[in-house]
């Protein structure tokens, strides 16, 4: 595997170098943007893994540039800044998967080799993967992504948070109050109603994808396929 390292911290750069090449990955390693998008397009890889904070061009703006030129190159973001909405950002641009820091180095090399097998054969599903079929909806619990007809769905955080929250109890209701905590966590300003805006609107979104968000009087909220 021929793999484009681009990251900007010098010791984080030489040590994920030194232990990739010890894994037989052939790393080619840059610290900023414009460079890694020029190196990028010019000697395609079989992967990259980007970190979002970097001089010049910063990791999104990377990846939008790359997928703008037609680079279809499978990409793993590596960041410190892992959060929901974080996560959504950097697949709604373009990204294939999404690694926070720290990590562990075995799962890095297993998720960038799933990502080639995956893009040497589009249609296979990676042995081990954590991908589930729900509806017309697409759930990958490494990432926490949920796809569309083959796009990343546009949810705000709470939406996504609110999904992950029912899907992490398939078949089960989960109670108002659990989500109330779930999709504000420790946000005591936020008035408790304000779950029933986030599930409006998710319910609006779930609209011919094959799932309902059904509400059960006294139980909470169940999140069920129209078959």
């Amino acid at each position: 595997m021929q793999l484009l390292l681009v990251e900007d911290d010098p010791t984080m750069q030489t040590t994920l170098t030194r232990a990739l090449e010890r894994r037989g990955i052939r790393v080619t390693a840059l610290g900023e943007g414009h460079g890694a998008l020029a190196r990028w397009s010019s000697h395609p890889p079989d992967a990259v893994v980007l970190d979002l904070t970097l001089p010049g061009l910063d990791g999104l703006q990377v990846l939008e540039q790359a997928r703008a030129r037609g680079l279809r190159t499978p990409v793993l973001i590596l960041t410190a800044r892992g959060t929901v909405g974080d996560r959504v950002v950097g697949l709604n641009a373009g990204a294939d998967d999404y690694l926070p820091k720290p990590f562990d180095l075995d799962e890095l090399e297993a998720r960038l080799r799933a990502l080639v097998r995956r893009s040497a054969d589009p249609g296979a599903t990676p042995v081990g993967s954590n991908i589930t079929q729900i509806g017309a909806i697409r759930y990958d619990k490494d990432s926490g992504a949920l796809y569309l007809h083959g796009e990343v769905m546009e949810l705000t955080p709470r939406e996504l948070a609110l999904m992950h929250a029912l899907l992490a109890q398939p078949g089960h209701a989960v109670t108002k109050e659990r989500l109330y905590e779930l999709v504000f966590p420790g946000q005591l300003d936020v008035q408790y109603e304000a779950i029933e805006v986030v599930v409006y609107r998710l319910r609006k979104k779930l609209v011919g994808t094959g799932l309902t968000l059904m509400t059960l009087r006294g139980l909470g909220y169940l999140l069920r396929t129209d078959a």
